[in-house]
């Protein structure tokens, strides 16, 4: 039992985040697993650990004696993980698949250079749409995901990662909010229909009670770099406009030197987050903890 690290793993999360449900949330499984293992421990141990209150749990006399051997032995794979990665094959390319977003605008630059660092090896991106980007894991093509539409799977850990926004962009001025009957007026740069993000926002549309099929569609485009060297180079002249939507991390600096213009739904945010993805049995992955962990630790700016 001592030598699945997985079940003291849970244990760890549960004390630290003094909450079954939060650490469900954290180790990217579900609640009854979290509450499983920790069952397992005690029936191991012959002895409660861990008791459930209203505001979070109670360790008992076993669970704090048992907690402190379990720090000792998180501690001891920590130091054995870091000298594992100092004599891993240093010619080995760790891969990352991203999502066409993530891949173009995200993480290129001083942030794939930090990933570098942080495992000290090189690294490679391949980037795809989300749903390739699953299957790719799964075919264990790539080692981690960077995804911004959730596709679940129970062979795969999804972790939250960055808050994204949707806006609506042109290369002309906009106004600052747009009313439903001003998408009719514009023409319009739109994703393929295999594409999550034109799903999302079909559904959003709907909810506001605006038909898609009524708008002036100028042409279909496969991904976010696309959609926004389609809006750059669109016809500006007279009254012409042609408008889309795209992620705001796509369009930042266009939008910093005023060669983009963005707007949005009066009373409507479009947003989502994204997500760091991989398999499950490669939880205990020291890249892939080391590059998850620089990920999550909030010095990933854009």
């Amino acid at each position: 039992m001592l030598k699945d690290f997985a079940k003291i793993e849970t244990f760890l999360t549960v004390v630290r985040e003094r909450s079954f449900s939060k650490a469900s949330a954290k180790l990217g499984v579900s609640q009854p697993a979290v509450t499983q293992q920790i069952k397992a421990l005690e029936k191991y141990l012959n002895a409660a650990i861990v008791k459930r209150k209203k505001n979070g749990i109670l360790l008992t006399s076993e669970g704090e004696e048992f907690y402190k051997i379990a720090q000792k032995l998180e501690k001891c794979l920590t130091e054995s993980q870091k000298d594992i990665v100092k004599i891993i094959n240093k010619e080995l390319t760790f891969k990352i698949g991203a999502s066409f977003t993530i891949g173009n605008f995200v993480i290129p630059g001083k942030v794939l250079n930090n990933i570098k660092e942080v495992i000290n090896n090189d690294v490679m991106i391949k980037v795809n749409y989300s749903q390739q980007v699953i299957d790719d894991l799964k075919d264990k093509k790539i080692d981690i995901g960077l995804i911004e539409n959730v596709i679940y799977d129970d062979e795969l850990i999804y972790k939250e990662w960055l808050d994204d926004e949707l806006v609506i962009f042109s290369n002309k001025e906009l106004p600052r909010f747009l009313q439903k009957e001003d998408f009719y007026k514009y023409g319009w740069i739109c994703r393929e229909e295999n594409s999550h993000t034109k799903k999302l926002l079909t559904e959003i549309f709907e909810d506001i009670g605006v038909d898609c099929s009524n708008f002036n569609i100028l042409s279909e485009v496969g991904n976010a770099t696309a959609v926004k060297q389609s809006v750059l180079l669109a016809d500006k002249s007279g009254d012409n406009q042609t408008i889309s939507v795209i992620s705001r991390f796509a369009i930042l600096e266009e939008l910093m030197y005023k060669k983009l213009f963005e707007s949005k739904i009066r009373g409507y945010d479009i947003k989502r987050k994204m997500y760091i993805v991989y398999r499950k049995d490669r939880k205990h992955n020291p890249y892939i903890n080391n590059i998850a962990n620089y990920l999550l630790s909030g010095k990933v700016t854009v």
